[in-house]
């Protein structure tokens, strides 16, 4: 932002208030499918799939500090790009388990119910682990990760830690994890 629009902005709100229209927070148009967000320009793409079957699945820690740094067990938010087109993304939550060849390592997170298409999933090889709820979803949503796509999150693409999940369910969900992917 420019300081000519930061005093314009000022200006405005000194002299009576912005009289721009604005439209109330829950009645804002969606983008259609088409117009998903592209690769923001300050990010690069820099979350990619980590490729498990060539270099294996990294070492699962539980390690997080209340620190400010993104740390195994916690969740963060960064920008995740489309598995079928990875110039567009979404910015969500990621369950850190660990780090690996210079970064963390994550799962994506949803507050969508994928058990009730369990088949279909299956069918393209999409694999859920629900954690539960917990300080990361404002509404209090129960939460899934994908436990088939692993994501290399380098530090600096962290744009937010959210919560922390409890020991017990990263336990199991990392059981998990070394079942689908060391059988």
């Amino acid at each position: 932002m420019s300081l000519r629009s930061v005093t314009t902005a000022l200006g405005r709100i000194l002299a009576g208030g912005d009289r721009r229209r604005r439209r109330p927070p829950g009645n804002r148009p969606r983008p259609a499918a088409s117009d998903a967000p592209a690769i923001p320009a300050d990010t690069a793409a820099t979350i990619t799939e980590l490729d498990v079957a060539a270099h294996g699945l990294p070492r699962l820690e539980y390690a997080p500090q209340p620190d400010g740094e993104p740390d195994p067990g916690e969740v963060v938010w960064g920008w995740v790009p489309f598995e079928d087109d990875p110039r567009q993304g979404k910015d969500r939550p990621i369950l850190v388990v660990g780090r690996g060849a210079g970064a963390l390592v994550g799962l994506q997170m949803t507050s969508k119910d994928h058990d009730r298409d369990r088949a279909d999933e299956l069918r393209y090889g999409r694999v859920w682990f629900d954690v539960g709820s917990g300080a990361w979803d404002s509404q209090g949503r129960e939460s899934e990760v994908r436990l088939d796509r692993l994501l290399r999150v380098p530090p600096s693409a962290v744009r937010r830690e959210g919560a922390t999940l409890s020991r017990d369910r990263y336990t199991a969900l990392a059981r998990a994890l070394r079942e689908l992917h060391e059988r």
